[in-house]
């Protein structure tokens, strides 16, 4: 159980261009934090640090549960869901298919990724090929297995992009009932969030 977040003097580079050094940031159980910046400002690839799916230049990222600091791998292969730009569901596959696949393969079970299902009204869909839904149904879809496979820290770039004004409140209530079981936040954002948040600014 992932009790905070630690990202410590933090510098990534992409490319020959450093985006950023020198960052620093806490976030802790309970907490919601939004990542803002220019486009370009290292947002995402701070996510994908976090994540372990790109290496910082310098600087620590490091994960507390309740009984001191976690084991890094365990922390995220266990604790962590990561919501990128692209949705990464298969195409031909039905969504019922899908989400549940999805939920299992991140530790959930079939009831939990139907019950997601319905808590982020997806149960008409469930007999469609995923190919068939709008940007927001898939981006729905996506978020369900935050739901069906439940792990508290969530890493999420833009989830509101491609959101309509229902969908985004009914993930602002989601957003709201993790954090308000403990769990953690770090999203990069243009848009606000429509929950509470503590802002950290990138590039500075």
């Amino acid at each position: 159980m992932i009790t905070a977040l630690n990202v410590e003097d933090l510098a990534i580079q992409r490319g020959e261009r450093v985006l950023f050094r020198h960052f620093g940031l806490r976030v802790v159980a309970g907490e919601a934090v939004a990542l803002v910046g220019a486009n370009g400002a290292g947002k995402t690839s701070l996510l994908r640090a976090v994540a372990g799916m790109i290496r910082p230049v310098i600087g620590r990222i490091g994960f507390d549960g309740p009984a001191g600091p976690l084991s890094i791998d365990d922390a995220r292969r266990q604790g962590c869901h990561m919501l990128g730009h692209y949705d990464g569901l298969k195409a031909n596959r039905h969504v019922r298919d899908e989400l549940v696949f999805q939920s299992r393969w991140c530790g959930g079970t079939a009831e939990a990724a139907l019950a997601a299902a319905t808590r982020l009204n997806l149960t008409r869909l469930l007999d469609l090929e995923v190919r068939v839904l709008s940007a927001g149904q898939r981006r729905r879809l996506a978020l369900a297995r935050l739901i069906g496979a439940p792990r508290p820290l969530w890493l999420l770039d833009e989830p509101l992009a491609p959101l309509d004004t229902v969908s985004r409140a009914l993930l602002g209530e989601v957003m709201a009932e993790h954090v308000a079981g403990g769990g953690l936040i770090l999203a990069a954002v243009h848009d606000p969030l429509p929950i509470p948040v503590r802002t950290a600014e990138i590039g500075q």
